[in-house]
């Protein structure tokens, strides 16, 4: 007996991995199979240094674990290192990445004939196809490739491993190919865990039947694979299935009622799908469930209370619904729950005082709803249900209030904080700093004010704070960061804290990102970022610094990903910008020529600098590699000299800015070619006529070349190539001509401005076919939002209100029209007055004539009306008055007759609305005469006699007043004896009248 208990004993421990243990070598041929795999690998980080001709025993090789007894290789995981976190910088996941394995799989493998595990799963394998001879490695049981991006068909010789209990082809991006059936999964009489997700299944409908008959099934994975509902009407019955994942495919409504069949399951995941109405009350059929998640549906009923009764539930999520009403008091009922997920519905609140009866409570996501609840309140609930247990809390945009209490300090295993986007105001509590496990913590965008906590008193795990977005002020001491030694990112934007740490500071902490906009961190250029080895994103704009850029900061940005220093006063020269996506270097002082930029960085702003000299040494001399520009703003600089004529290699651009600097000449036809979104060449000193080679910027949504020196006829290609075109600024040149027809065909066109040109001929009527300027906009246009919001266009000038105003975020709101300042003639088209969306309309300086449109008042939108200096004449149509938004009217030097409408509108206005006109009435001071009236018919009658017995007494009034005037004084001005005769009585009759008043 003792000997068999020693060989039992020996069996046990020979399976056991004996890397740097064992006393037993590996197979030399096995290692040389190994050496041969790694010839067709790639591994840029070196990882697999220790696999060598010279490393030894193989056994103790990365990744590499043998038999202790025979030395046999039975393990190969070549898994790279873990996932950073979502938060991690860009350099983080540089290392990730470059840890990742690529190139080929070699078929020495199949000379580990003892090979039982192999995972190369998350690496990179460029969408090269599975080999099919891992199909002859019978001795599998373990096979993941899963994640490493491999591509094709799966091969059916995997069929063929008949021992495997795990295989998971899952997450390769949906590289691989459809499967049309799964008929080669039939033999795997082993098979305990199977994973899909991400194969295309739409057409193997024998998925269900196949994957039924695996008796030994216990976790089957299937998330993303196309699925639509029941393939087959069949007889399902996983006898071992626990675990079940159909997440993020095509299911619709109902639940496939088999599911409720299977008493075995422990977790259910059907998140992504397209499920509604009301969660089916069979779930509380399966009393073994432990997992479910329902996310990422359409289930619109208010939380069905038999839900809170699965007592053994563990994880419970159903996030992204559209559940609606109170979370009901039954919620405390759930007794085993450690993860509750409600985000993103319709709850309301206040939350329920039974949710302090969840003491297993560990993960509590309730954001994206509308709680409308203090949060004082909230961690009285939680403090008396879980302060010792709970490690995550997420109540972002939940409409909460209040302030933030000491008590949030006594969750002592709280690793998550995120209360962003609600109404919390008060003081960050110094008691934050007793969070010895907080690591995440977001409270950015609320009303916190107040001064940062001076010291936080014992050191902190904290790798995440975002406090950005609050009313938080004062001076923030060196003491708050000295124990936040392992704080990675810090967003703390849009604040009025002051910084400014002794100069030989040196911070504890090795950022990864850095955001203080709206910090005072000047006037010096702050020196203790030089010590942030790791920084990737830097955000210190509008930061009171005026100074010049130490050269340091230019020799340590190598790792610099973003960077945006704007709106300072800094200065200096910068020969070479070493940020590699986004750097932001508006509204400063900096000098000398452009700066030369790394290939790959994507977005430049150089804006409101003094940049000067030529642009060819920084597009035409660049030598640095292959540029991906995509975004240049050169705005208000002193850049001067031609455009030159070598943007070829710049084929990525599609947002150009070199508007307010002196570039002369003509636009180069090679600019015309590199397919522009946005063009903005306003103020410079340009001539010539557009470029034919622009007409292929079919994509254009913004094109404004004003104020400079253009001639010749505006280009009809304009309207026939260019079909997006929104903005439309050719102001202040020289074109002369008609105004295109063509123009008629730009039906996306909210801006168009051709002011100051020498533009004759008629108002087109075909305008009325400008579609976008005849619905109201909605402000629903992505693209121009997208680039307003991130600053891409800094604005746009448009003459509105009479005077010149700059418009950026609302500009997908704004639609005008502005032809003033030519030599157009005729009159103004009725067909104009369908714009009904008009909000500026200026035609002012011209030679208009005619009676200005009836239908004017169609105009509802209007805000500004200039149609001055032109020969219009007859009355002000009646419908002006109807404009209610009106708020600017220019209506001078025509020849405009008659009385002004009757509107509170139209006499808000002053004068000089009106002046050089021959109007009447309110607000001019001119009194509109009596005229006669030309009556007809029984009403004209009515009106006349009406008219006659109104004015009658006026009638009497002024002959009472001239008979007595000729009567009484006209003898006193015939006879001077009369005159003195009068005024001797009127004397002694006023003296009378004296002595008896006295």
């Amino acid at each position: 007996m003792p000997f068999m208990v020693f060989i039992a004993i020996v069996a046990v421990v020979g399976i056991t991995c004996c890397e740097g243990n064992s006393s037993v070598f590996c197979i030399e041929s096995e290692k040389r199979a190994l050496l041969n795999f790694k010839r067709d690998i790639i591994d840029p980080s070196n990882r697999l240094s220790s696999w060598s001709e010279n490393g030894g025993d193989c056994c103790k090789w990365l990744g590499v674990y043998c038999n202790n007894l025979t030395g046999h290789v039975y393990k190969l995981d070549l898994r790279p290192p873990a996932t950073p976190p979502v938060y991690a910088s860009d350099a983080e996941f540089g290392v990730y990445w470059r840890s990742m394995l690529r190139g080929k799989i070699n078929p020495s493998l199949l000379s580990l004939n003892r090979l039982v595990h192999l995972d190369l799963s998350h690496n990179n394998f460029g969408r090269t196809l599975i080999p099919g001879f891992l199909g002859s490695m019978e001795s599998l049981t373990y096979l993941d490739l899963s994640g490493a991006n491999f591509g094709g068909a799966i091969p059916h010789q995997l069929g063929n491993l008949s021992k495997l209990q795990h295989l998971d082809l899952g997450d390769n991006s949906n590289q691989l190919f459809e499967a049309k059936n799964l008929q080669w999964l039939s033999g795997f009489s082993s098979l305990e865990f199977l994973d899909l997700s991400g194969v295309d299944l739409s057409k193997a409908t024998d998925w269900l039947e196949v994957t039924n008959r695996l008796p030994s099934l216990k976790e089957l994975h299937l998330s993303a694979c196309f699925l639509d509902n029941d393939p087959s009407p069949i007889m399902v019955n996983y006898s071992s299935l626990c675990v079940l994942d159909l997440s993020n495919n095509y299911l619709s409504p109902p639940v496939p009622a088999w599911i409720f069949s299977l008493g075995s399951l422990v977790s259910i995941d059907l998140s992504g799908n397209a499920f509604e109405g009301v969660i089916p009350s069979s779930f509380q059929n399966i009393s073994s469930l432990k997992f479910l998640d329902l996310s990422s549906n359409s289930f619109n009923s208010s939380l069905p209370v038999w839900l809170f009764s699965l007592k053994h539930v563990e994880f419970l999520s159903l996030r992204g619904n559209f559940l609606q009403g109170k979370i009901p008091d039954s919620i405390g009922n759930l007794s085993s729950i450690r993860t509750l997920d409600l985000s993103g519905n319709m709850l309301e609140g206040p939350l329920p005082i039974s949710l302090e009866n969840l003491f297993t409570l560990r993960k509590l996501d309730l954001s994206n709803n509308n709680l409308d609840q203090e949060m004082s309140e909230i961690l009285k609930v939680l403090f008396r249900c879980c302060a010792d247990e709970l490690e995550s809390l997420n109540l972002a945009n939940s409409n909460l209030s209040g302030h933030l209490t000491d008590q949030l300090g006594q969750f002592k295993k709280l690793s998550y904080i995120s209360l962003s986007q609600n109404s919390i105001s008060g003081f960050i509590p110094i008691s934050i700093g007793n969070l010895s496990s907080l690591q995440y913590l977001d409270v950015s965008d609320n009303h916190l004010d107040g001064n940062l906590p001076e010291n936080l008193e014992n050191p902190m795990n904290l790798e995440y704070m975002n406090i950005a977005y609050n009313l938080l002020e004062g001076v923030v001491s060196e003491g708050f960061f000295s124990n936040l030694k392992r704080l990675r990112v810090f967003r703390a934007s849009q604040n009025k804290l002051e910084f400014e740490p002794n100069s030989n500071w040196i911070p504890p902490f090795e950022c990864q990102t850095i955001e203080l906009s709206y910090w005072f961190l000047g006037p010096k250029f702050p020196t203790w970022i030089q010590f942030q080895k790791d920084l990737s994103t830097l955000d210190i704009s509008s930061a009171g610094i005026s100074d010049v850029v130490p050269s340091w900061f230019w020799n340590f940005t190598s790792k610099m990903v973003s960077l945006n220093i704007s709106h300072n006063q800094l200065e200096g020269e910068i020969p070479l910008l070493p940020v590699h996506k986004l750097a932001d270097l508006r509204s400063n002082r900096f000098s000398g020529p452009l700066p030369r930029i790394l290939p790959d960085v994507a977005t430049l702003f150089f804006t409101n600098n003094s940049f000067s000299g030529s642009l060819s040494s920084f597009l035409c001399d660049y030598r640095l590699g292959k540029p991906k520009l995509f975004l240049l703003q050169l705005e208000s600089n002193l850049l001067s000299g031609e455009i030159p004529d070598c943007w070829k290699q710049w084929q990525g651009i599609r947002v150009l800015n070199m508007a307010n600097n002196n570039l002369t000449g003509r636009i180069p036809d090679s600019l015309g070619y590199l397919g522009f979104m946005f063009l903005n060449l306003r103020n410079n000193k340009l001539s010539g006529e557009p470029p034919l080679t622009m007409a292929d910027n079919n994509q254009l949504f913004m094109l404004d070349i004003g104020e400079n020196q253009f001639t010749g006829n505006i280009p009809k290609w304009i309207g026939k190539s260019l079909p997006n075109l929104v903005i439309l600024s050719l102001r202040s040149n020289s074109f002369n001509g008609h105004i295109p027809d063509e123009l008629c065909e730009l039906s996306s066109l909210q801006i168009l401005d051709l002011g100051v040109n020498n533009l004759s001929g008629e108002i087109p009527k075909c305008f009325k076919n400008l579609s976008a300027m005849a619905t109201k906009p909605n402000g629903t246009d992505d693209v121009i939002d997208y680039f307003v919001e991130g600053e891409f266009i800094r604005n746009e000038l448009l003459v509105m209100k009479g005077r010149v105003r700059e418009y950026s975020t609302i500009l997908s709101l704004v639609t005008t029209m502005d032809l003033s300042s030519n030599n157009l003639i005729g009159n103004i088209p009725k067909e104009v007055t369908s714009l009904e969306s008009l909000q500026s309309l200026n035609l002012s300086g011209n030679s208009l004539g005619g009676n200005i449109p009836d239908h004017i008042g169609s105009l509802k939108m209007l805000e500004s009306l200039d149609v001055s200096r032109n020969n219009l004449s007859g009355s002000i149509p009646e419908t002006l008055s109807n404009l209610n938004f009106l708020s600017h009217l220019n209506l001078s030097y025509n020849d405009l007759k008659g009385r002004i409408p009757s509107s509170t509108q139209l006499q808000s206005f002053d004068e000089f609305s009106y002046i050089g006109n021959q109007l009447c009435g309110p607000p001019i001071n001119e009194s509109c005469g009596i005229k006669p009236n030309v009556f007809n018919g029984r009403h004209g009658k009515e009106e006349r006699e009406g008219w006659v017995e109104k004015h009658m007494i006026y009638f009497s009034v002024v002959m009472g007043f001239l008979v007595g005037f000729w009567g009484v004084v006209a003898p006193l001005l015939i006879s001077k004896s009369w005159a003195l005769a009068y005024y001797a009585k009127v004397e002694a009759i006023g003296g009378k009248f004296s002595s008896l008043r006295s």
